[in-house]
């Protein structure tokens, strides 16, 4: 039986925020609802419950700062991550001296926003107890240990070949591009040369192959995806 999924409330104004963040956590596993004023994140903190909060600063009703402070009041306990324009020093020495936990400023990564989630879920005791191995198929990741076994081998991997592998398992079927990859991975632009990608995917193929059929596979003219074999 799986675990239950942790429980997000992303609460902002701004409709298109709210409907990414929403999507990505979603595809991550968490289980998610979302409000648009402080009045509803604190009544959505009694229905729905949730582990952690992403709070932005600036809602039409009250801060996000009293929203966190009658939280606390109220001894809800729930992890906050604010979200913001605002990135003055003082605005931060607030955010995490009236409950927060972390503080992202806009504009933001996902992958960043997913990560720090992921963080403080840990360090408050929320996450489920296996939260740092990522599973595909035979293929297991331990972010804790970097271990990597397939169907049970071991798979000693570079420190490279392991980020690109970490990235393509947090991405399961969804094609990435090579700039996707590039910038992810390795944090800065190659100027266009894919070569390096190339030869690295190469790699950690034949790393991977060794142990059972292929599952990282080449979308011509886009760039790569991580899914079962074909039949």
């Amino acid at each position: 039986m799986s675990a239950e999924p942790n429980r997000v409330l992303v609460v902002d104004d701004e409709a298109n925020i709210v409907d990414v963040i929403t999507m990505a956590l979603r595809f991550q596993g968490f289980a998610v609802e979302s409000a648009h004023t402080g009045a509803d994140a604190l009544a959505s903190v009694a229905s729905f419950r949730p582990h952690l909060m992403v709070l932005d600063v600036m809602l039409p009703d009250m801060e996000g700062f009293e929203v966190a402070k009658r939280l606390g009041a109220e001894r809800a306990g729930v992890p906050i991550i604010f979200l913001t324009a605002r990135d003055a020093t003082e605005d931060k020495i607030r955010g995490l001296t009236t409950g927060g936990d972390d503080y992202v400023t806009k504009p933001f990564s996902l992958e960043e926003l997913v990560a720090r989630i992921r963080t403080v879920l840990r360090r408050t005791g929320q996450a489920e107890a296996d939260s740092s191995r990522l599973v595909f198929e035979d293929l297991e990741l331990d972010d804790d240990t970097h271990e990597v076994t397939r169907a049970g081998e071991p798979v000693e991997l570079t420190a490279t070949e392991y980020r690109l592998l970490r990235y393509f398992m947090l991405n399961p079927r969804r094609v990435l591009s090579r700039p996707q990859l590039l910038d992810h991975v390795w944090d800065y632009d190659f100027g266009g040369d894919a070569r390096v990608l190339e030869t690295y995917v190469s790699y950690l193929r034949k790393k991977l192959d060794v142990h059972g059929p292929s599952l990282i596979h080449t979308v011509r003219g886009v760039g790569y995806t991580l899914r079962p074999p074909r039949a």
